[in-house]
């Protein structure tokens, strides 16, 4: 590993260790490059997490509909599952994703997506999560999907590890 990757993995842990200290999760968002090239931001609504995909052009897959790109909508899910993991599974390293599965229920709608992120499940070595996108009602998602999630501390940033 180069000093510069090790400065990179060291410089990512202290986002973590803030964002947790504090609880400005945005911050942890904004060092994801993909996170600010789709907009995403992180929300706090009663003690719950939540993720928010602004209304974005850019984001257009369809401009007949319009309707969300499907890969801005999964990675979102994706990238949502794994700062929620980040911060309350409190792994001892970056979490590495086994497995994304993903059902797309109906279109995504040219609006700001929401996403819920649950843990169901959360062991020594692998967190399960769960992931619902919708739009303007929750109870009608647009997409749902289940994440599982290595936590082993054989990996990732050295030094992460849980507040």
């Amino acid at each position: 590993m180069t000093d510069q990757t090790t400065t990179q993995q060291d410089d990512f842990a202290s986002k973590v260790q803030y964002a947790r200290a504090s609880g400005d999760y945005q911050s942890l968002m904004n060092a994801i490059p993909y996170a600010a090239v789709i907009g995403a931001e992180v929300l706090q609504q009663e003690g719950e997490l939540l993720f928010r995909l602004p209304r974005n052009p850019d984001n257009i897959g369809n401009p007949l509909l319009p309707a969300i790109h499907g890969g801005v909508i999964g990675g979102f899910m994706e990238l949502a599952a794994s700062i929620q993991v980040l911060i309350r599974a409190e792994p001892m390293g970056l979490p590495k994703l086994i497995d994304f599965s993903l059902d797309y229920l109906r279109a995504g709608r040219d609006q700001d997506t929401l996403v819920d992120c649950q843990i169901w499940r959360q062991g020594v070595r692998v967190a399960n999560v769960a992931i619902t996108a919708w739009q303007s009602d929750r109870q009608q998602p647009i997409a749902t999907a289940r994440a599982h999630f290595l936590l082993s501390a054989s990996f990732g940033v050295e030094g992460l590890s849980p507040s």
